[in-house]
């Protein structure tokens, strides 16, 4: 089943891959990707309802015009799911994954756990570029994904303090003793600066269960 959230001009479309009751689950997907057509087998452990966000630009979710694509306007995307669903566990893949750390330090009463994956965009396009990048976009490209969105977000840059900072925010905001959970092999700069909060990889299943067993 879909719903459409209106987000400002966009409409997001937010896919329910199991009903039920109790604390949701839900999936952010990777750069150029779109949600799952079906539960993951990964996830089938899981108690409660599973939902899967297209962000802006995926999916069956609305192309704006233009470009212009940062990974705080998809922490707003998955902001809006939130305000629909209520509290509930965000597990993201690649920039999925980074979008669900950013929203665990802005959200910290919404986010009942952020769990980082491998996956696309994981690494952003570092920090480390010496010259300004202008990407080159084919508009002639099959969408989605937009390719606005794979050229501005494959290039965009992640400060290591900026991640490190929305990680603080969790640990001091989140009612959680472990409000993130780093399920990586991938550790791109960003993720070196949030580890070295003490905050240690851990295997999806133990994250799920953990998550689970503290559900309000």
């Amino acid at each position: 089943m879909t719903q459409f959230l209106q987000h400002n001009r966009i409409r997001l479309a937010l896919h329910t891959l199991k009903p039920g009751d109790g604390l949701a689950l839900l999936l952010l997907h990777g750069l150029g990707e779109r949600s799952p057509a079906r539960l993951p087998d990964e996830y089938a452990r899981w108690r409660g309802p599973v939902h899967a966000l297209d962000f802006t630009g995926h999916g069956a979710s609305q192309i704006p015009r233009g470009g212009g694509y940062t990974c705080e306007l998809l922490m707003a995307d998955a902001d809006a799911a939130l305000a629909h669903l209520g509290r509930a566990t965000v597990a993201g893949r690649g920039l999925g994954g980074y979008v669900a750390l950013l929203l665990s330090g802005a959200r910290p009463q919404r986010v009942h756990g952020a769990i980082l994956r491998d996956g696309p965009g994981l690494a952003g396009g570092g920090t480390n570029t010496k010259q300004p990048y202008i990407p080159v976009v084919d508009t002639g490209q099959p969408a989605p994904p937009d390719p606005y969105a794979l050229a501005d977000l494959a290039t965009d840059a992640r400060p290591p303090g900026y991640a490190a900072h929305y990680a603080t925010l969790a640990n001091l905001n989140s009612p959680l003793s472990r409000p993130i959970a780093i399920c990586t092999r991938e550790q791109p700069e960003w993720l070196s600066a949030v580890m070295a909060l003490g905050i240690e990889r851990v295997e999806l299943a133990d994250a799920l269960d953990e998550y689970a067993a503290e559900a309000p």
